[in-house]
């Protein structure tokens, strides 16, 4: 089954106008935020995961959107982070424009059916224009996770 982004998102991962500078501050600022929210998993082993995950190929897949991602051991549910940025930053993305949302995205190990089905309707979703700009006109956090869930 599907997952839908009101049923993988939380309100408190939701966040507006994220001052970060690099793809690197991102990858950080996601790994120690997952890891403060997964038991026993640690912020430098989900860096190195999303950032293994980089180096395959940029998960910026255009129209300034990025959806890092990763398979965790310590993850027993999916988990998602959505940031929008304060300024857009370059992430290499497959069009060449830099990204100002970041959907990440971290599910366990063994669900590989799952993970390649939340991609697929994250990528669904954030490629409908007039869905990206509400998220980018959201005026605060709960306004973004309201704009993310609808």
């Amino acid at each position: 089954m599907t997952s839908t982004i009101n049923s993988i998102l939380k309100p408190e991962h939701a966040l507006k106008s994220v001052q970060l500078s690099s793809k690197k501050k991102v990858l950080e600022f996601l790994a120690s935020f997952i890891a403060e929210h997964i038991p026993e998993s640690s912020a430098d082993d989900i860096y190195t995961r999303l950032l293994s995950r980089e180096r395959m190929g940029s998960t910026g897949i255009g129209e300034g959107i990025a959806i890092p991602h990763c398979r965790l051991k310590q993850c027993d549910a999916t988990f998602t982070v959505l940031l929008h940025l304060e300024e857009p930053i370059d992430f290499d993305a497959t069009d060449k424009q830099p990204i100002d949302l970041v959907f990440a995205l971290i599910v366990p190990e063994e669900a590989t059916d799952e993970h390649l089905q939340t991609l697929s309707m994250l990528a669904q979703k954030l490629s409908q224009a007039e869905y990206r700009d509400a998220l980018r006109n959201a005026p605060d956090c709960a306004n973004l996770y309201q704009r993310a869930i609808s």
